[in-house]
């Protein structure tokens, strides 16, 4: 699903985030990616959607080589992963429904099955019974879940989440791991930046911690 081999990336002005990065997310798995602010965690998942470009090495992507994708191609790539951010980046002049089918609307899918799509991904996160409401007027935790139906509404293999857990109380935080988990159950690919350490310390997945660019562990999940 995701293969990183010897990959680097430095950012105008000589500052490296990643430094010679290799390890291999396989289809289905779920895994955490750790790290101290500044280790390149961020950096990591922007490569894999392409919202930046390795400075060397090779990275593929459910077959892909991203070196080979030019601009033209890069939705779609994006089509194929859901993308959840900490900071939620929900349009809050839009109801939650609209939110949530934004995607679609971009991909010119007919309203008829805009609405099948939303309405149930909306109740996999238990917000069908909000659907008119404005994000301003949900919860941090609520509008976290919108984000996540935004980003599996599309049905893509592959999740990737920065901090997802981040604004959020560790009730909040269990629950929406507990999502992830349901999603990767069925099939879809999980990687998920955090450094919440004592969260991801109770779940049974995979863990690869990068320190200044670098990966330095790549412990494999309990069992």
């Amino acid at each position: 699903m995701i293969l990183f081999d010897k990959v680097s990336k430095r950012y105008p002005g000589g500052q490296e985030a990643l430094n010679g990065v290799s390890f291999r997310l396989e289809a289905g798995e779920m895994a955490f990616l750790t790290g101290h602010s500044g280790a390149g965690k961020s950096s990591l998942l922007k490569l894999i959607t392409l919202i930046e470009r390795a400075s060397s090495g090779q990275i593929t992507v459910n077959g892909q080589n991203l070196s080979r994708i030019g601009r033209r191609g890069i939705p779609r790539l994006r089509r194929n992963i859901g993308i959840i951010f900490q900071d939620y980046r929900l349009l809050y002049d839009r109801t939650v429904f609209d939110n949530v089918a934004l995607p679609l609307i971009i991909t010119g899918l007919q309203r008829r099955d805009v609405q099948r799509r939303v309405r149930a991904a909306l109740d996999m996160v238990d917000l069908l019974h909000k659907e008119n409401r404005y994000p301003v007027t949900l919860s941090g935790g609520e509008q976290q879940r919108i984000g996540i139906a935004r980003a599996v509404v599309n049905k893509p293999p592959l999740l990737l989440a920065d901090e997802p857990t981040g604004n959020l109380d560790p009730e909040l935080s269990r629950e929406i791991m507990g999502l992830f988990e349901l999603f990767n159950q069925v099939g879809v690919s999980v990687l998920i930046a955090s450094h919440d350490l004592d969260l991801i310390g109770r779940m049974p997945y995979r863990v690869l911690k990068l320190e200044r660019g670098r990966l330095i562990q790549d412990r494999e999940a309990a069992r």
